[in-house]
């Protein structure tokens, strides 16, 4: 943890602190982290701290070639100068010794589930000024009994934010059948999602977002887009948000990559998921609205398939650096005018 004699480390040369947990030990996450850093460009607007396993980041380093060295600290301490250097915060979460690859184990998903709760204490405390979670496993952290790690099922908690280039979705509703989502959808939670988002992006240094909310319906003209939807974006509307909607759901989302709008909400899961993965997979990468502070994650798994490998892409991770460094310090996204 930082002393109080130190200075706020969001504040350092400028640049935030942004904390990444390396992901499950056993899958690409430690690999595609350290290929991200090697890029340089992350340093060039954060200070990057991992968190994790220092000898899973030390096999990582072996598996791809990246030259760097690895400091191991057993708390937070105020980060290396030094870009070759890889600050690693290595509590023993996992024993030392043990290194799973390649496959799902309850070991990889305890420590999985510490270093989670390790990241939102740094972050709550003020050591972090951002977080991004690497690759997890939903079936090692099962086996260890805390899939409730990842983020809240119930709607109006927490919302995914996917983000590729122009086109980024907010989500309603996240793992929950259409017919759930349809019981679900109501003035009240439309309302609220949309001013959530619209003070999330206001804090990433958007001054006024545009929001685009879409319907639920084909051209958006069905009962639920009339009587809950609608009456939701009206209210925002009158809370002085720059909203419209319910706009129809085949169109909203090239809108938004035409620049009309900075963020559309989208009623489910596969709505906005489609859209984006059509639009551009590789790259992108995943917010989650919840927490108290700016936390982020990449769009792909473990591939436990090609672990060791040299094959997986880091370009996902290298995206959500990046962004997580330029909207915690309020930037806004990259190459959009705000």
């Amino acid at each position: 943890m930082s002393t109080a004699s130190d200075p706020p480390m969001a504040a350092t040369a400028g640049r935030p602190v942004v904390g990444t947990m390396i992901g499950d030990p056993a899958g690409i996450g430690p690999e595609v982290t350290v290929k991200a850093l090697a890029d340089g460009s992350v340093h060039e607007v954060s200070i990057p701290v991992l968190l994790g396993s220092a000898a899973a980041v030390e096999r990582a380093l072996d598996m791809t070639g990246v030259k760097a060295r690895v400091r191991r600290m057993r708390s937070f301490e105020r980060p290396s100068d030094d870009v070759r250097v890889i600050d690693v915060i290595d509590t023993g979460a996992l024993p030392d010794g043990v290194l799973p690859l390649g496959e799902d184990t309850e070991v990889a998903g305890h420590a999985s589930a510490q270093w989670l709760d390790e990241l939102d204490a740094l972050a709550r405390d003020g050591s972090f000024a951002a977080t991004i979670m690497g690759p997890i496993s939903t079936g090692s952290l099962k086996m260890a009994g805390k899939l409730d790690k990842v983020i809240s099922p119930t709607p109006g908690e927490s919302y995914l934010v996917l983000l590729t280039g122009p086109l980024r979705v907010a989500h309603l509703t996240d793992h929950m059948s259409l017919r759930q989502v349809i019981d679900v959808i109501t003035a009240d939670l439309v309302a609220k999602a949309i001013g959530q988002v619209n003070d999330a992006m206001r804090s990433w240094g958007i001054a006024r977002p545009r929001i685009a909310v879409a319907g639920l319906n084909p051209h958006a003209t069905g009962d639920e887009d009339r009587l809950a939807i609608a009456p939701g974006v009206e209210r925002a509307r009158a809370a002085g948000i720059a909203v419209e909607g319910p706009i129809a759901p085949d169109s909203v989302f090239r809108q938004c990559i035409e620049g009309r709008y900075d963020m559309v909400l989208a009623m489910f899961h596969d709505q906005g998921h489609i859209a984006v993965k059509t639009w551009g997979f590789s790259g992108n990468c995943v917010i989650m609205m919840g927490p108290p502070y700016l936390h982020m994650s990449v769009a792909h798994g473990t591939a436990y398939d090609i672990v060791g490998t040299g094959q997986a892409d880091a370009a996902m991770m290298l995206s959500a650096m990046r962004t997580c460094g330029q909207l915690a310090s309020g930037q806004g996204f990259s190459g959009d005018a705000q």
